[in-house]
């Protein structure tokens, strides 16, 4: 069997451990692994792991560390050749070798030169198994040479010469940089004009006046010493041919000028490389740099292209102005013909560059360490190309292997070596060196001879966490010789694991491709060779995956907002999560504005550079998910600029602009704006829109202003700031495009004419000196118009006009340019007077005791001397007592009829009251003179309800009622009614009693009435024409003791008590416990009916028994219904019950409205007519068939006419 070693490789992370696979197999190939444990007993050959550069270039100021470390076991000895022959370091007390390496250091710092000490190096690593060599180490050290002295003439050409400055600087190791300054140590400016090439000279295409000065400095930087050497300043004159006069010029010799041309134009020439072709070599890998210098005027501009090819894209730049081609990584396909061409206005030229690209060795195959058990084959390969081809040569421990000593077990075929039946003795280095004349690789690769049972190198017990339907790896990573055989178990199972649910890698790795739960559990690796066996038990656990049940959400937020992102997650509940949240892949900003708070990330303040994508990141020790959301920051537009004005004509201009930022929201508009500097400075009107798409629009533009304008952008958001203002752009003068409106003629006095209008403003005066063509002529009449002209006022006042006379009028207006368009005619009329006549005939009606109606003849319109507004009706009641009472204490009220009504409704009258009144005609100046004065008289009403109504003196059987008159009479009382009737235990109404009493009482007792016993009272006064309103009380009579109610205490709420005392007697036990029974059974009964929305029980007897309040009597019996539920004396409400006969009394007035007048407050339509409602309110009283014929009083109709 066959052992390899092989470098160690890496293998897939399987659950929270990152495997190393310390054993990777190929076909007879095994590698030994670096176990520390392992290698204790294990031989090995050397192998070098650490050595100095090929080209090793050293600071002769510092000590001299050529390095050489080696690996083996046992460890390996180490030796130096110098220049071919063996170095004993042991002679040179400079030189030391560092303990356990072979790393020289020579001490030239206390003495000694680092030049003594330049050769070739090569170290040597050995132990029993084998010798390993270095690459031979040229040491060299580094030189940075003083430029050598020199005399430099300055330099004196005529402008648009060409001219090279040259630094040829000192050569050094390695090579200087180099670059041009000036005194001041300032780069020199470079161009497509001026450029430095890759020699370091300073080219000039042409130079030009400001090309003189008097410091052109070339320095070189070493940078391995870090110095910097310095040439001799250069000067530069640049002359023009105007400043030289003939006798200057007789007198300059040809060295002092390059050439006596005179300075013209020129097509270009190369000033590097010289002629039409040249040749370049490159190595394989290095960078392929070439230059093309022209000169000319104008200064040539520089391109390059392949023949039969094109440039690598990806590999190919450009440096110095396009003058350098540079390709990187340059390989045998880069070979070719490169043309550069240089070319300006007056012609072009071409150069073409061959190139040749070489190559040092380089390896297809370098031989691979080799580890085989006894009686095992193998071979090693050594493979490298280059270009000449490299010749392949093999050492064996450093000696060449044609002299080395004799192995049967080996064959040399060229690049290969091969091994058949080795033994222990075959342990060998082996060096394979491959070499052109560029260069050489060198490569050692031992063949080891072992025999090692085996070993499983991966720890015991190892446990695999792996997430499910996931790929596990489980490990069991082995060495031995003969190359060990690997097979897995589960568990107590016999059989070994197939491959077909199984995967068994060659390194001894076990692969379940898809993990599932029942792949829980323990798992044997077993590795057997004919030496012996070993086995190792691992565990693994497969976890649920980590899952985010609410991602982040894509969020559109304002500017200067809080956004809130969530991302919940789910896991095993045997891992940790850990949430992180990232910006753009990166962290978050370090910002408080930023708050991370369990499964939220909240971002308060938003700004504009917080948009982007937002990734919530969940980690456990075994996976990894994450959700991302993209955050657009949105706000108003930037404002728009650049504004621009173009197209400027007398009456319109293109206005342009660019639009700002739309803030990640598009611009849906433009809004544009203009300033008149010249009439409203600082004061900006609306202009147009355009559609947010637009950045140009062609503005309309009025004559004689000076317009600025700027834009607004728009967007779903809001508008932005106004941009800068445009450019200020003054139009032409010109006549005025309009005349003034709202012109108007109305007379201040009864003899002038006053003209008024609403002025052009200073936009719309088109021009200066804006003044206005008043004419006017009387409409009926045949006179000319007359006109005159008046500044920029708004009225003129014509005088000396009839009374009331229409005119026709028109104002034009005019400026310094000329006259608007003809002004339309408005017809407007003279200064009205008073009217001279009275309205006639006046006539009253009275409809009913609270409203008449009153007629009127018109009075004609010629004595009216102005625009009829309406008539005036003014009426007052005269005071009882003394009709004939001075007026100037009368209380007038006044009602207004608009337009040519000639009559109209008084409502609101008292009734059985005197009235007098009478009517003028109103037109615009005022009031004509008053009717005579007509007298009617309301007839009588209804009275109101007794002012009040008392009950005194309440004894066992008696009770004496007191009261006041009506406030309102409304007539001459005839009578009082005085209606009662008890009220028992059970809130039951008893037989009503009906009273009358004489209209000139206030006082009535009430006798034989049952003792401790409730009383209801209902009581209203009556004139001719019928009854008034009723007022209520209760009262309860007593044995010894009043017991008046409150005038708030309801029926049903309070009873009075009895005070003598007969609680002994027999009769009254028996009766409480009646009572007690009974009151338990009305409450179980409230409770129920409470429950389900039922009724109060005296609810239920006011329903079964109708107030008699609004009940009337029965004509058969004059009997009155049951006791209603009243909680206060006021009058119970119209309308609250209905009769038992289930009818309702029409109660409104049918009167129409539309005849009323108003009040001083009051409204008309157009044709006159009251705009309004009046209505009346009166609480019928439960008579026998005595319901009032009049009609209700109206109340609140009389109150707005007061």
């Amino acid at each position: 069997m066959q052992l390899k070693i092989m470098p160690k490789k890496k293998c897939l992370p399987v659950g929270r451990v990152a495997l190393i696979l310390y054993l990777c197999q190929m076909i007879s190939a095994l590698e030994v692994p670096l176990d520390p444990k392992l290698l204790e007993d294990l031989v090995q050959p050397p192998t070098i792991i650490r050595q100095s550069p090929k080209d090793y270039i050293i600071d002769p100021r510092e000590n001299i560390v050529i390095q050489c470390e080696a690996k083996g076991k046992p460890p390996p000895s180490f030796s130096w050749t110098r220049n071919g022959t063996h170095f004993d370091i042991d002679k040179d007390p400079l030189v030391t070798m560092k303990p356990g390496s072979g790393t020289l250091t020579i001490n030239i710092m206390s003495e000694g030169k680092a030049e003594t000490y330049e050769g070739v190096y090569q170290c040597t690593a050995r132990n029993e198994r084998g010798a390993a060599i270095s690459n031979n180490i040229v040491v060299r050290p580094s030189r940075s040479p003083l430029w050598t002295k020199e005399k430099l003439e300055p330099i004196t050409l005529r402008n648009g010469q060409s001219l090279v400055l040259p630094c040829r600087p000192p050569l050094g190791l390695p090579p200087p940089i180099i670059f041009w300054m000036d005194n001041s140590f300032q780069r020199l400016p470079q161009s497509e004009r001026v450029s430095q090439g890759l020699n370091g000279d300073l080219y000039f295409s042409n130079v030009l006046p400001e090309d003189t000065r008097e410091d052109y400095i070339c320095y070189a930087r070493f940078n391995h010493t870090q110095t910097i050497q310095q040439k001799q300043p250069i000067s530069v004159k640049v002359i023009s041919v105007d400043e030289l006069n003939d006798t200057i010029a007789a007198n300059l010799s040809d060295t002092e000028f390059y050439s006596a041309k005179p300075n013209r134009e020129r097509p270009p020439t190369f000033l590097t490389p010289e002629g039409n072709t040249s040749n370049k070599e490159e190595l394989r890998g290095n960078v392929l740099s070439l230059e093309c210098i022209a000169e000319g005027l104008p200064t040539p501009v520089i391109y390059w292209i392949k023949e039969d090819g094109t440039l690598p894209i990806n590999r190919t730049f450009y440096r110095n102005f396009k003058k350098t081609l540079q390709i990187i990584q340059v390989s045998e396909a880069d070979s070719g013909n490169y043309q550069c061409i240089a070319k300006n206005a007056l012609g072009a030229i071409h150069h073409t560059i061959s190139v040749t690209v070489k190559a040092a060795p380089y390896w297809i195959l370098a031989p691979q360490n080799l580890v085989l058990s006894p009686g095992e084959d193998g071979t090693l390969i050594c493979r490298a190309n280059g270009n000449p081809k490299p010749r392949i040569s093999w050492l064996s421990n450093g000696v060449p292997i044609e002299i080395a000593p004799d192995d049967p077990s080996r064959k040399i075929n060229g690049d290969t070596i091969i091994f058949s039946n080795v033994q222990e003795r075959s342990s060998a280095v082996y060096q394979c060196n491959a070499s052109n004349e560029y260069g050489y690789l060198l490569a050692n690769a031992f063949v080891n001879v072992l025999a090692e049972p085996p070993r499983i190198l991966t720890l015991a017990n190892t446990l695999y966490q792996v997430i499910a339907n996931r790929p596990a790896l489980l490990d069991c990573a082995f060495f031995g010789s003969p190359l060990p055989t690997v097979e897995w178990f589960k568990e107590a199972k016999g059989s070994a694991l197939r491959d077909d649910i199984y995967i068994l890698h060659e390194n001894g790795t076990l692969e379940i491709p898809v993990a599932q739960k029942d792949s829980t559990g323990t798992y044997t690796c077993v590795a057997r060779n004919k030496l012996g066996m070993a086995k190792n038990e691992v565990h693994l656990e497969i976890k649920d995956p980590t899952r985010i049940i609410k991602q982040p959400e894509y969020a559109v937020v304002q500017r200067g907002s809080t956004v809130s992102f969530e991302c919940k997650v789910k896991h095993d509940h045997t891992l940790t999560p850990t949430i992180t949240w990232l910006k753009d892949n990166g962290e978050l900003p370090s910002d408080g504005r930023f708050t991370v708070d369990k499964d939220h990330l909240e971002v308060a303040d938003v700004k504009d550079g917080d948009g982007g994508t937002y990734t919530c990141v969940a980690n456990t020790t075994l996976d990894m998910v994450s959700a991302s959301a993209m955050l657009s920051v949105v706000d108003v537009p930037n404002p728009p600029f650049d504004l621009e004005l173009t197209d400027q004509l007398d009456k319109s201009v293109q206005l342009s602009w660019t639009p700002g930022d739309d803030n990640n929201s598009p611009i849906t508009k433009f809004i544009i704006e203009y300033e008149d500097a010249m009439h409203e400075a600082g004061l900006w009107h609306h202009q147009t829109e355009v559609s947010g798409t637009q950045t140009t629009a062609q503005l309309k533009l009025s004559p004689y202003v000076n317009y600025s304008f700027r834009v607004m952008a728009v967007n779903n958001l809001g508008r932005s700031l106004p941009s800068e203002p445009s450019e200020q752009y003054l139009t032409k003068a010109a006549e005025p495009d309009t005349n003034p409106t709202a012109v108007e003629g109305l007379g201040s006095e009864p003899d002038n004419l006053v003209i008024t209008w609403k002025p052009l403003n200073a936009f719309e005066s088109n021009g200066p000196g804006l003044q206005y063509k008043v004419s006017w002529r009387q409409k009926d009449g045949d006179d000319e118009w007359a006109s005159v002209v008046v500044a920029n006022v708004s009225k003129y006042i014509v005088s000396g006009t009839p009374t009331f006379v229409p005119y026709l009028i028109k104002v034009q207006a005019l400026n310094d340019v000329g006259f608007a368009p003809e002004p339309a005619v408005v017809m407007g009329h003279s200064g009205e007077d008073l009217p001279m006549v009275a309205p006639g005939n006046v006539r009253v009606n009275v409809v009913n005791s609270t409203l008449a109606e009153v007629h009127w003849d018109p009075v004609p319109l010629k004595s009216i001397r102005g625009h009829l507004q309406g008539y005036r009706l003014y009426y007052w009641k005269a005071q009882e007592g003394s009709l004939k009472r001075n007026r100037r204490h009368i209380e007038k009220k006044i009602l207004t009829f608009q337009g040519s009504k000639t009559h109209g409704m008084l409502p609101g009258l008292e009734p059985f009251s005197h009235y007098t009144l009478n009517v003028r005609v109103v037109n615009g100046k005022g009031e004509g003179p008053a009717s005579p004065d007509s007298i009617f008289n309301t007839p009588e009403g209804v009275p109101s309800a007794p002012s009040s109504l008392k009950i005194v003196n309440p004894t066992l059987d008696s009770l004496t009622l007191e009261w006041d008159p009506p406030s309102r009479p409304n007539g001459i009382l005839t009578e009082y009614t005085l209606k009662y009737q008890p009220i028992n235990s059970t809130h039951e109404l008893g037989p009503l009693v009906d009273l009358k009493i004489p209209a000139n009482k206030t006082r009535w007792t009430l006798k034989n009435l049952n003792f401790s016993t409730r009383y209801k009272f209902y009581f209203y006064a009556q004139t001719a024409a019928g009854s008034g309103s009723q007022i209520t009380e209760e009262a309860v009579t007593t044995v010894d003791e009043a017991g008046i109610l409150p005038p708030d205490v309801g029926a049903g709420k309070a009873m009075a008590s009895r005070q003598v005392d007969i609680a002994t007697q027999g009769w009254f036990i028996g009766l409480m416990c009646a009572v007690a029974l009974l009151i338990l059974i009305l409450l179980i009964v409230c409770f129920i009916r409470r429950n389900k929305g039922g009724k109060y029980p005296v609810k239920e007897k006011e329903d079964a028994h109708a107030d008699p309040e609004i009940q009337p009597m029965k004509e058969d019996d004059g009997t009155f219904g049951e006791y209603s539920d009243a909680e206060d004396h006021k009058p119970l409400k119209k309308g609250s019950r209905t009769p038992s006969d289930r009818t309702v009394k029409k109660e409104d007035s049918d009167d129409s409205l539309v005849d009323y007048g108003e009040g001083v407050n009051g409204q008309f339509n157009e044709d006159g007519s009251f705009i309004g409602q009046y209505s009346g309110k009166k609480e019928k009283e439960p008579a026998e068939g005595n319901e009032s014929s009049e009609a209700p009083s109206p109340v609140n109709a009389m109150n707005s006419f007061v």
